[in-house]
């Protein structure tokens, strides 16, 4: 078996069942899919069954432990030689093995990620979050860029590791939150290689609506914080620019009882995520809600990193 994909579901069965049909059209020999269900109130097991006779398909229910235990159990009953995950609400392009494939043939590696995408399909609000998630002025080209201000880790909606690397490492921490990240530092840390694979990219829905992205973002930077503890080093400048919008944007609200024109400075900065974004998704009005999705992603994450360093040293 070449690759065994694995898929930790709670509770989005819809979406399990796009991404089951991308994989349809783009399965290739060796593969196996191994659905694992979290715990979930509402499952996907008869949608898994409807899939049994055109993909290689394993069904597994558990009890809700968190996403990366739950990657593990997959990981445990995988036969591939890469274990290849997948968030649920992705759904992957049909030539996707095929680069991925080709990247290998190239130069081996023992872990890879690939970069997000919005689909056509997607609601506005979604594109606008994907923007906000993947521009360079919004994450500094972090999370699928070759040139980005930080080095590529790998992210656990388009991951893929050497099943033997990822036994001999432990596969996924315990963390609920982060928990793809602390992988990548500790695969950087024993010696392996991860390499960001430009062309094996998915379509990524993310969240549906500002409220819960909000409650994303504000998580993801509680665990910047938690894994600069595990991981000395790993957080970088790029990761502190969220807290310093917070502390800038505090700032010009208060100097600007003043100083009105110091809200020339945010102006300018949104008034570029929207041409930017406008230009990208050929959607002005996709550019438009671009600016409040940056606004969340910024200070959503710069708030939770906040909070978790002050708990940190004040508690």
């Amino acid at each position: 078996m070449r690759f065994s994909v694995i898929i930790p579901v709670y509770n989005r069965p819809d979406e399990v069942e796009e991404l089951l049909g991308s994989l349809v059209e783009a399965v290739v020999a060796g593969m196996e899919v191994i659905v694992v269900e979290d715990g979930s109130q509402v499952t996907c097991e008869k949608i898994a069954e409807r899939f049994a006779d055109r993909l290689d398909l394993k069904y597994f229910t558990k009890e809700n432990t968190g996403p990366g235990d739950t990657r593990n159990f997959g990981a445990a009953r995988a036969t591939g030689d890469y274990l290849v995950f997948f968030d649920s609400d992705c759904m992957v392009p049909p030539d996707y093995f095929a680069e991925v494939e080709m990247e290998l043939a190239g130069a081996p590696v023992d872990a890879w990620g690939g970069p997000d995408r919005a689909a056509g399909t997607f609601t506005t609000v979604q594109k606008a979050i994907n923007y906000s998630m993947t521009s360079f002025l919004t994450t500094g080209g972090i999370r699928g860029r070759k040139k980005g201000l930080d080095k590529f880790y790998a992210r656990s909606f388009n991951m893929g590791v050497n099943r033997k690397v990822f036994e001999s490492i432990g596969g996924f921490s315990p963390m609920r939150i982060g928990e793809d990240i602390d992988l990548s530092a500790r695969l950087f840390a024993a010696g392996y290689t991860v390499r960001l694979m430009p062309g094996a990219w998915v379509y990524h829905k993310r969240r549906t609506n500002f409220r819960q992205f909000r409650r994303q973002v504000t998580a993801f930077g509680k665990a910047r914080v938690v894994l600069s503890r595990l991981h000395p080093g790993i957080t970088k400048p790029v990761h502190l620019l969220p807290a310093l919008f917070v502390v800038g944007m505090a700032a010009v609200v208060v100097t600007a009882f003043f100083w009105p024109w110091m809200l020339l400075l945010p102006s300018v900065y949104f008034a570029a995520v929207l041409v930017d974004s406008s230009i990208r998704s050929r959607s002005f009005y996709v550019g438009l809600l671009s600016v409040p999705a940056a606004a969340i992603q910024l200070g959503g994450y710069g708030c939770g990193f906040i909070t978790a360093l002050f708990c940190r040293y004040y508690n």
